[in-house]
């Protein structure tokens, strides 16, 4: 799907890549070029250490103090552990956001602040807030970045978690906010409810976007200089471009882009400051 897009004589056409065709483009739309591609069945971190067996503890000839009464005994805590996350599990990632608060992101080119207002997109809000405390983003690249458009990024360099967050969609929001310059936003396709992982980063008022659904969730505080500057030239993705391709991205992760597009710039860290 391209979603084509004119303010004055500006033309960008958007295109996002599906997850399983690798010869799709990407963009802020997601479909054949901004969502994820279908969901596959939902993998589960799994524990590869076997318990250990304890000891009996020693007997000893005499006790230090009389029995315990029964009404003294500590009763055993029945609450169930909590459910620990982990980024093969999505299921286990849907924590309420603050109703605002700020996440700092380190990258290869600099540090940026990113001011986060839950009400302007709530769903959106949760699950970027989910995304930063879980470690989802580190080493995650700005794999698109359109100079006078949007820089995108959000697939992970891990073919695994890829496919188990395909499918992991959430609802659509309100759009409250206009696509001004420097605010963060879902990319979604054409169809509802099919914002996932993947976000762009306006470089300039993209009102056109409003109108498509496309609703921010936050904008940058500081480090406006550093998007501004995150590398761009390899231009848009494949196969319109000779970017690279969300299809391969999504299938082999990182080692395509580190061999292919090594000047790309990457998240080193994504933090919600305290």
């Amino acid at each position: 799907m391209k979603l084509i897009i004119r303010s004055g004589f500006l033309f960008a056409t958007l295109i996002l890549v599906a997850c399983g065709s690798e010869e799709s483009g990407g963009s802020p739309d997601t479909d054949k070029g901004t969502a994820p591609p279908p969901a596959r069945a939902s993998q589960k971190l799994e524990s590869d250490g076997a318990e250990k067996a304890s000891s009996p503890p020693e007997a000893t000839s005499k006790p230090d103090r009389p029995p315990m009464r029964a009404s003294e005994m500590k009763k055993p805590d029945r609450t169930p552990a909590p459910r620990a996350n982990n980024l093969l599990d999505p299921s286990s990632l849907t924590a309420r956001a603050p109703d605002e608060f700020k996440v700092k992101i380190e990258t290869t080119n600099g540090d940026i602040v990113i001011d986060v207002v839950r009400f302007w997109s709530p769903h959106g809000a949760d699950r970027f807030y989910n995304l930063v405390t879980s470690g989802y983003l580190t080493e995650v690249a700005f794999f698109r970045v359109l100079d006078g458009f949007v820089a995108q990024f959000g697939i992970h360099g891990d073919p695994k978690v890829n496919r188990v967050w395909s499918s992991a969609t959430i609802q659509d929001d309100e759009v409250k906010q206009q696509n001004q310059r420097g605010t963060i936003v879902f990319a979604k396709s054409g169809m509802p409810n099919s914002r996932s992982v993947q976000f762009f980063l306006n470089f300039q008022d993209n009102v056109g976007l409003d109108g498509q659904g496309f609703s921010p969730f936050g904008r940058v505080s500081a480090g406006m200089e550093v998007v501004d500057s995150l590398y761009s030239g390899y231009g848009e993705g494949a196969p319109q471009g000779r970017g690279p391709s969300q299809g391969r991205l999504q299938q082999e992760g990182n080692a395509y882009l580190k061999r292919d597009f090594p000047k790309l710039d990457y998240i080193k860290r994504a933090m919600v400051e305290k």
